[in-house]
């Protein structure tokens, strides 16, 4: 909206509601987002949580196909949900005392940082400084800006059947390639091409050209599928702390970044883009040897792939179940059964020290 405000002819004969109006229109997405919440199902695993067992298995009856996979389903929830209420800690230390809730913050912190030092971070906050390197009408460059924020809405919308069709690490080192080739191209047409302050028009639409290639490439990636990957690999008991302190990284390498890159771009100019291309192809390689993929993975097995104890087994043994995989329809989930996720579970029968966690 800001961008499009400033390329709008008609900002000045607006007055005062030139910038009112980009209030008005920043409110219309937070409002129908509050009018569409009484509509969406709520969570089966906060439902399990709260030991509404009839309404988590509604909830997932609306995305499984049969009453076998419901129950499934909603057993292995309930067993990592008693797992984690039971016998690990939820507060901030569990996120250290577990070796391998360390290791996958270590891997989301670089995957956060990583994200910001694509390059798109700072196309996004010096975007007029670099196309003024390359055009002199400052209304192209409005224009410009304008569609690559529009553009970039559309891209996101990629990750929304590419994230499970091909997976997570897929789309990180697919698109850490194609921004480091873009990268790559864009510093040399402008190196390349005559003309210091500006270039000519050919030569700038190719340098656009690539830059929205970039935004193409990095949107379901790294824009989005970070989100997803940094969300799903931490067990629901400490999920909230884990993302919150991994989100809060990318604004902390932006923030530093920030305030080195104007002085970098002034004295290297399009050169500095050499940096953002070793960058991504520095990522493509850590995914590649070092994140594992979590396509298809269940939530409450997450933590197996890192190396931790499987919550579904251990909760499973904490239940009484007959199967951990496999529950017995109208008897494993029916509420108020004695097996019931509640406050106390009976550890005399199965002693939490026996779990071998």
């Amino acid at each position: 909206m800001v961008y499009r405000r400033t390329y709008s002819k008609h900002s000045k004969a607006l007055g005062d509601w030139d910038w009112r109006m980009v209030v008005i229109f920043q409110m219309l997405v937070p409002l129908i987002i509050i009018v569409q919440l009484p509509f969406m199902p709520e969570s089966p695993r906060f439902l399990a949580k709260k030991d509404r067992i009839d309404e988590a298995r509604a909830a997932l009856r609306s995305v499984r196909d049969t009453e076998q996979e419901v129950e499934d389903e909603l057993l292995t929830i309930r067993e990592a949900i008693t797992y984690e209420r039971e016998v690990v800690s939820s507060s901030y230390s569990a996120l250290y005392k577990d070796k391998s809730i360390r290791k996958r913050m270590a891997l989301a912190f670089v995957i956060n940082v990583g994200q910001q030092l694509t390059g798109q971070g700072t196309l996004n906050s010096y975007s007029s400084t670099i196309y003024k390197k390359v055009f002199k009408d400052i209304d192209t460059i409005n224009l410009i800006n304008a569609l690559n924020a529009t553009c970039g809405i559309l891209f996101t919308l990629n990750a929304t059947w590419t994230v499970d069709r091909f997976g997570r690490k897929f789309l990180f080192i697919v698109g850490a390639i194609g921004m480091a080739m873009c990268m790559l191209i864009v510093p040399i047409i402008g190196l390349e091409t005559p003309g210091n302050e500006t270039k000519s028009q050919p030569v700038g639409i190719a340098i656009t050209a690539m830059l929205f290639l970039f935004i193409f490439f990095y949107k379901p990636s790294w824009g989005a599928t970070t989100w997803i990957w940094t969300a799903e690999i931490f067990s629901m008991n400490v999920r909230t702390q884990a993302v919150g302190m991994c989100s809060q990284m990318q604004n902390v390498a932006q923030c530093i970044f920030n305030q080195f890159f104007p002085t970098f771009y002034a004295n290297c100019g399009l050169k500095s883009f050499f940096f953002f291309m070793t960058t991504n192809i520095l990522l493509a390689v850590f995914v590649y040897f070092m994140i594992p993929e979590t396509k298809s993975v269940a939530l409450e097995e997450i933590d197996v792939l890192f190396g931790g104890a499987n919550h579904t087994e251990k909760g499973g043994d904490l239940l009484h179940v007959e199967d951990a995989h496999h529950a017995h329809i109208g008897v494993d989930n029916v509420a108020g059964h004695e097996d019931k996720i509640s406050p106390v579970v009976q550890h005399e029968q199965v002693p939490a020290k026996e779990l071998k966690i």
